[in-house]
């Protein structure tokens, strides 16, 4: 009965959120959000929504004053990324930043091994990323409908796999990355397209505020 009524509360505001506050920017959303649903919350967004990327990033929340602060930085952030990776295309999503490189920019077809193009984008990320060193990064796997879907599973783990370890080459700290595979299960695109199925075969990055950057933000609001 608890988490019925913690679903209804979670998908309720967050309706509001973003349905009825447009001109709220990213930052208040993500005050608003973090204080409204929290870990369990964020896991029944996910859910609910088919977008993995919502629900960690707003799990991983903290909401209130702090949340603010950290919406700030990684407003910073996600610019910096912009001007820095054209080729990515990245979303501030509450506390958080979604950075999404589809196998044209990573892989080639039904591959998993980075392309030169492919590590040349990364480097540039790289850049940025060392440069927020007090952020958690998950990266998330996912394929096309093409093939079987104990192959694409697979696929979409060695890709977020290969990503994990040319960020580990280029030290980024490993306690830092988490890897997930999501397979076809979470298409963003159209797979009854050429082009949307190229869209979904894709690598996410999920950037979030790690514990230390938190207790950082939680002392700056107190003060």
């Amino acid at each position: 009965m608890k988490n019925s009524i913690l679903s209804v509360i979670v998908l309720f505001s967050t309706i509001m959120i973003f349905g009825g506050c447009a001109s709220w920017n990213r930052t208040q959303k993500g005050a608003v959000i973090g204080t409204a649903a929290g870990g369990a919350g964020g896991a029944v967004i996910g859910r609910a929504s088919g977008n993995t990327a919502l629900g960690a990033i707003i799990g991983a929340a903290v909401g209130g004053a702090a949340g603010a602060v950290i919406g700030n930085e990684m407003d910073k952030q996600a610019e910096e990324i912009k001007k820095t990776v054209p080729d990515a295309n990245v979303e501030r999503v509450g506390e958080g930043i979604v950075v999404e490189f589809n196998s044209n920019v990573l892989f080639g077809f039904d591959q998993s091994d980075l392309s030169e193009e492919a590590k040349a984008n990364l480097d540039k990320l790289v850049l940025v990323l060392n440069s927020y060193a007090e952020t958690d990064i998950e990266l998330q796997g996912h394929t096309d409908s093409s093939g079987s879907e104990s192959y694409n599973q697979a696929l979409s783990e060695r890709r977020a796999g290969a990503v994990s370890g040319f960020l580990a080459s280029r030290n980024i700290d490993t306690s830092r990355l988490t890897v997930k595979g999501f397979g076809e299960t979470l298409p963003k695109y159209d797979n009854d397209t050429a082009d949307g199925r190229t869209q979904n075969r894709r690598v996410e990055f999920l950037i979030t505020a790690n514990e230390k950057m938190k207790a950082e933000a939680e002392k700056e609001a107190a003060n």
